[in-house]
């Protein structure tokens, strides 16, 4: 058997094995399962996060190489986000049809050559074309990446695996702008996109080696017209609400933008009813684990999508901070996030799903809230303690919601799972950036200010603070035991 056949099963060893040789496999394949392959997968999907925050950075030195003003670079950004929303829908049905692993390895291949493209780019309209080719290739990364754990991974052991995989996801949005802020003063920009190429060519080497291949044996039909109105309608939203308090359009345009988005899934919810093979069964909504999970925790992530931006213009424009000195501050969330990883499985373990989200969901809201009474005078310490701790009872959050998600969802329907799970991140992600950037501009014309100061900025996290709270209607509607299999609280229970 080569590597690459190797799986996570945990078959008992042949009569003759010693005891301890099976005791030993057994102890292997469990470290592969529970930290090895979450590990390289969330290895993985760092190139992916960390570009992406990476990139805001080095927008100003962007602009001057290639002659234009800084706004035009939006572009960039928009681009990918709208290439990743036409291409999420198809991420499921290739992974059915070809495999997760080798699926996986493909995004991981073509992503390099994307930010390869994207650091030889010599013009505003070829960085364009090839962030275009980094979207399509992130679009798959999340969900074939995460498909990989939830098909070889008991569900007992699901949260704990999936506690690893979004640890090094997680440093990326956190450690990005320090990163970017580094390689802007201190080299050239191109670096952020030529240092994909190692964690890339070391990404591939690790997933052949040590993770399984997973691939349905009757992959379903390809679902041409739902992939077409999911992923133009996602486009549109995105692009609305991309535009929010931006004038980088009419508000006719966007308004337009809505209208168009919201017309087209809406035609999709019409033709899912009537096709069995739909890209996104929206029946599995009907689990009441996995609405909450994505509905009720989309008002979460509409918060984290606000998040960055508000402490961005905060720190830096309001503050006067460098980039790089703000990054360095904002890293402290991720070690807050990073602890909570290993403590998440045994709290939910303690109290179950439905508890901790309702809890936490509190908690997480108080925390934003406690970002509006920043000030420049406070010590620098006082102001990563409070984003430390908000970081950790963040990352417990996510950690509820991601291992609540499937738990009532069978093997056969996995895949497009996973797949509406990443439709709806990428979503509320643009939502949460679109409500930022509109709540300054109306802080703004309400104080009759020309420049942000802490006073205008500072409302912003009052608002986005109870947002939070409103998943706590889905949470609430939950059964006391709501999946308990998940976290091994029945066993712990017995």
């Amino acid at each position: 058997m080569t590597p690459s056949d190797e799986t996570l099963d945990t078959a008992p060893p042949p009569e003759a094995a010693a005891p301890h040789a099976a005791a030993e496999a057994v102890r292997q394949a469990e470290f592969k399962r529970g930290w090895l392959v979450p590990a390289i997968i969330g290895s993985a999907l760092l190139m992916q996060t960390l570009n992406a925050t990476v990139i805001t950075n080095a927008l100003p030195a962007m602009a001057h190489s290639f002659h234009v003003e800084p706004v035009r670079l939006s572009v960039a950004i928009t681009t990918y986000m709208l290439s990743a929303a036409i291409f999420l829908p198809l991420s499921g049905w290739l992974a059915d049809r070809f495999g997760a692993r080798r699926v996986f390895m493909c995004s991981i291949v073509l992503y390099a050559l994307g930010s390869a493209a994207c650091g030889l780019a010599g013009s505003l309209w070829q960085l364009v074309a090839a962030r275009f080719v980094q979207g399509a290739a992130g679009a798959t990364l999340m969900p074939v990446g995460r498909l990989v754990l939830l098909r070889t991974t008991p569900k007992s052991e699901l949260v704990g695996a999936l506690s690893v995989v979004t640890m090094p996801a997680l440093l990326g949005p956190v450690v990005g702008p320090v990163i970017g802020g580094a390689i802007v003063t201190f080299a050239d920009w191109r670096w952020i996109f030529f240092m994909n190429l190692p964690i890339a060519l070391l990404g591939l080497f690790l997933v052949y080696r040590h993770v399984p291949e997973v691939r349905e044996q009757d992959a379903p039909k390809v679902d041409i017209l739902g992939m077409v109105l999911t992923g133009l309608g996602l486009a549109a939203l995105i692009v609305g609400f991309e535009s929010l308090g931006r004038d980088s359009l009419s508000p006719l345009a966007v308004a337009g933008l809505f209208g168009a988005g919201l017309a087209m899934l809406g035609v999709y919810g019409w033709h899912a009813n009537h096709t069995p093979h739909a890209v996104v069964n929206l029946t599995i909504f009907r689990h009441r684990t996995f609405s909450a999970s994505v509905i009720g925790g989309a008002w979460m992530r509409i918060a984290m999508g606000a998040n960055p931006f508000l402490l961005a213009m905060l720190l830096q424009v309001a503050f006067g901070l460098s980039a790089f000195a703000a990054g360095l501050m904002t890293f402290i969330s991720a070690v807050g996030a990073l602890v909570m990883k290993t403590a998440a499985p045994p709290i939910l373990r303690a109290f179950g799903f439905r508890t901790t989200l309702l809890v936490n969901a509190v908690i997480v809201g108080v925390s934003f809230i406690a970002y509006s009474f920043f000030r420049p005078s406070w010590p620098h310490w006082a102001i990563m303690v409070v984003l430390g701790v908000g970081g950790f009872f963040r990352s417990l959050q996510f950690t509820a919601l991601n291992g609540m998600a499937y738990a009532d969802i069978d093997q056969d329907q996995m895949s497009r799972a996973a797949t509406t799970s990443s439709m709806v991140q990428q979503l509320v992600q643009s939502i949460g950036i679109g409500l930022s950037a509109s709540l300054l501009h109306f802080l703004m014309t309400l104080h009759g200010a020309t420049k942000l100061t802490p006073e205008i900025v500072a409302p912003a996290f009052i608002v986005v603070g109870p947002v939070t709270m409103i998943s706590m209607w889905w949470f609430f509607r939950l059964p006391a035991d709501a999946g308990d299999e998940m976290n091994g609280r029945t066993r712990a229970l017995e």
